[in-house]
């Protein structure tokens, strides 16, 4: 147990670090210090999410009956992947720290103390703090020691909920370096709602009707069929997945009737007789800024 532990605490900060030094020091890159850590974080996250679905595809194709069988890795993974919970607090901090110096400088405003910065820092991401501060403390000892070997298919399962996190990584990625306005931007954002919607919000349905199959018990009767520590988990974890799915529902409307917008704009403008003023600088007239 302690190897595995001590595997996952390596393994992810040494990526990390691997990464930025690459991005920073490779021939033909030279990247700045912000923009490797922040790519490098997103890195970090798509391996960990496809390592998560891997392994959670293995194990929920692999147990047929969905409490007793067991496999190797839902464990395992589950003690390599804890480590990973704890550096990504760190890694989204050192994110947040070097956007913040940016805007800073910027704005010729004068640097925060850290500790105005930290405070800043979890009032900003305190969902997302709590919800690895929960992984680690509750979820953690939950799935290893409580689950006492059982349902290893919904273990799985919930594996399955990293599928959508590579969509959100380039989707952050590409609005942090203003390509918004790409066709992979748009084909990223149509991804990511729908995978967010099928791994992180349909997935907790499926596994009450996948219990209820397995119990023979119709859909409705199962939340009263088991344990209320279940109930109570699985409205934890579903609770900040819908909150998040709003948010980027609303970012997916923004991103195409903005879009829609911008394009009625232009034909409009080129159906207008033409000005004899010239066109400002830099290229933009107010209305077309105002469409974005």
């Amino acid at each position: 147990m302690l190897s595995i532990l001590a595997a996952g605490t390596i393994f992810f900060p040494g990526l990390f670090l691997l990464s930025k030094r690459f991005l920073k020091h490779a021939p033909g890159l030279k990247w700045s210090e912000k923009d490797a850590v922040i790519v490098s974080s997103r890195l970090v996250s798509s391996v960990q999410a496809i390592m998560a679905s891997s392994a959670g595809f293995t194990i929920a194709y692999s147990c047929k009956d969905v409490i007793e069988d067991q496999h190797w890795l839902t464990t395992s993974y589950i003690l390599f992947a804890v480590p990973y919970f704890i550096y990504d607090i760190y890694a989204m901090f050192q994110c947040y720290w070097y956007k913040l110096q940016v805007k800073d400088a910027e704005e010729e405003s004068e640097a925060k103390p850290m500790s105005a910065v930290i405070r800043s820092y979890l009032r900003r991401e305190f969902l997302m703090v709590l919800h690895h501060v929960v992984m680690v403390t509750v979820c953690f000892p939950i799935s290893v020691f409580w689950r006492q070997g059982k349902g290893d298919y919904f273990q799985g399962v919930l594996f399955l909920a990293e599928l959508s996190t590579p969509s959100v990584c380039l989707g952050k990625i590409l609005i942090q370096y203003k390509q918004q306005h790409t066709l992979l931007h748009k084909v990223n954002g149509a991804l990511m709602l729908v995978t967010f919607f099928i791994c992180r919000v349909l997935l907790f349905p499926y596994l009450y009707y996948a219990y209820g199959r397995y119990a023979s018990i119709p859909f409705y009767m199962v939340p009263l069929s088991v344990p209320w520590q279940c109930n109570a988990g699985a409205a934890m974890l579903m609770a900040p997945q819908v909150y998040w799915f709003s948010l980027i529902c609303r970012g997916a409307f923004r991103l195409f009737t903005g879009a829609s917008r911008h394009k009625a704009a232009n034909s409009n403008k080129l159906s207008e007789p033409k000005s004899s003023h010239p066109p400002p600088a830099n290229g933009y007239s107010p209305r077309d800024s105002d469409a974005h």
